[in-house]
């Protein structure tokens, strides 16, 4: 029997949506184990902390065994294969994601041949959610329900007075 398979699912997960949740529910009818990792974007701002959206995966996933989360900075092709990942999974929601993740995809098999990429479509009930509009739900005291697991939406709203962070600073 030959090494598990093994996929890194990237992103900043800021915060971890019912988009992401439903890509690495099926991925795992496909992987042995997903490693979800969470990269640490120097060029972005996130709205909540590292730690934050670590412990919130684990919740998330805390009953699933083949899942663990891992936070990494720097190349992912470079974290995939110190975790002795074979694939990296991503999930799409439209054509202008396919476009984006196309060209990542063709620089990480510039920097690394072995690593295969993965790609499932996310689902009609989910293709709308990502974390950038969750996030403007967020600012603006919107309905987070069906868009977020209820455990990040209760730390949400006990976080944030009417479920809105403070504004950041410039």
């Amino acid at each position: 029997m030959g090494a598990p398979k093994r996929a890194l699912f990237p992103g900043s997960f800021d915060p971890i949506t019912n988009g992401h949740i439903e890509i690495i529910q099926r991925g795992l009818l496909l992987f042995d184990e997903i490693v979800i990792g969470i990269g640490l974007n120097t060029s972005k701002q996130p709205m909540f902390p590292p730690q934050q959206r670590l412990r919130w995966i684990e919740e998330t996933f805390r009953d699933q065994p083949r899942v663990r989360v891992c936070l990494y900075e720097g190349l992912t092709v470079r974290f995939a294969r110190q975790i002795e990942a074979q694939f990296i999974l991503r999930g799409l929601r439209s054509a202008p994601d396919y476009e984006y993740e196309r060209n990542i995809d063709l620089l990480n098999k510039y920097l690394d041949p072995g690593i295969e990429t993965f790609y499932l479509m996310s689902s009609p009930e989910t293709s709308f959610v990502s974390s950038t509009l969750v996030r403007e739900v967020i600012r603006f005291h919107g309905h987070l329900e069906g868009l977020l697991p209820s455990h990040i939406i209760r730390d949400i709203y006990a976080t944030y007075p009417e479920g809105k962070p403070l504004p950041s600073l410039p």
